[in-house]
């Protein structure tokens, strides 16, 4: 069972775009604090309604968040 759901946020255009790897959810905000609100949310409504052993995800998953820069 995993205890982490990894996350990769980007930046294009003064948008911030997180998208989380194990499960499916993607979102966005204008600032890193509103994206951050917007992931927290939306990974909270994603996992309300699933069986979290079935995704292979403990029963209180942690989000790790990698941001992604262009070279």
């Amino acid at each position: 069972m995993r205890s982490t759901i990894h996350t990769v946020v980007s930046e294009s255009e003064g948008v911030y775009v997180a998208e989380c790897l194990e499960i499916a959810v993607v979102t966005q905000g204008q600032s890193l604090d509103e994206m951050l609100r917007n992931l927290r949310e939306a990974v909270g409504l994603f996992l309300a309604d699933e069986d979290l052993a079935e995704l292979g995800l403990t029963a209180d998953p942690r989000l790790a968040i990698s941001f992604e820069t262009a070279s």
